[in-house]
């Protein structure tokens, strides 16, 4: 079984692209099954807290066990958000296929300031995802993919058809496109964060694309460019 391990900051249509993938008929999808153990070992407040810790084990050994017991697919589909990557050995990053999915910086704040008003780089994971791209690239001594979601919206069927190529994996065109509603596999918070993605059925842009970016926000943004520069130029093209 391939385990393709989506590493993505938040507001990155890192949720579309788990619909995308649960699309495929020889593929299951989880979705961020270490946030529990992020809530845990943090103590942050999230809208959702309560009922993502009632629902998941925060214990990361336990979710890694379940993780490689699952069965009845060739390919199992993880939507990580890097900042969940914390406090846990980080050596099964080895074993799995790391994708990386990255935003302008500027919409990723401005849209999740509106969740959490005042964002930290811990919460946005752009800082954190530079650092686990260059762990996987100690332990596999190759660079994992890497996607912007703004080429991921410039030809949504021609990108995933060349990031299905680098994985080594078909492309399916019943990729391209989902029912409104979500999927059965939306964690317990998807009430709280996914509301447009649930009216969506298939890679659009959003009208809060263009929401501007709070002007207490913009030394987060500052710093959050120069990882997300190191990032977008490895980028996969269209």
């Amino acid at each position: 079984m391939k385990i393709i391990n989506l590493i993505s900051g938040p507001r990155n249509l890192s949720t579309a692209l788990m619909y995308s993938f649960s699309q495929r008929p020889d593929t299951k999808v989880i979705d961020e099954p270490f946030y529990a153990h992020y809530l845990s070992t943090t103590g942050i407040f999230h809208p959702g807290r309560k009922e993502t810790l009632e629902t998941m084990s925060s214990d990361i050994n336990k979710v890694l066990d379940n993780i490689y017991e699952t069965s009845g697919c060739e390919i199992l589909f993880l939507k990580n958000m890097a900042h969940h990557h914390q406090e846990m050995d980080l050596s099964f990053l080895g074993n799995m296929t790391n994708l990386f999915l990255v935003r302008n910086p500027s919409q990723l704040i401005a849209s999740f300031a509106k969740v959490i008003k005042n964002p930290k780089m811990k919460d946005i994971g752009l800082k954190k995802s530079w650092e686990l791209y260059q762990v996987i690239c100690e332990l596999n001594n190759a660079s994992p993919n890497v996607l912007d979601s703004a080429q991921i919206l410039k030809d949504p069927p021609k990108l995933l058809e060349k990031l299905c190529e680098k994985l080594d994996i078909k492309f399916y065109d019943s990729m391209v496109s989902w029912s409104e509603g979500g999927i059965k596999e939306d964690g317990a918070w998807s009430d709280f964060w996914y509301k447009n993605v649930h009216k969506s059925t298939g890679f659009k842009k959003q009208q809060t694309s263009n929401r501007e970016l709070p002007p207490h926000c913009e030394a987060l943004y500052f710093d959050a460019l120069k990882y997300y520069n190191k990032l977008t130029k490895k980028s996969i093209r269209i």
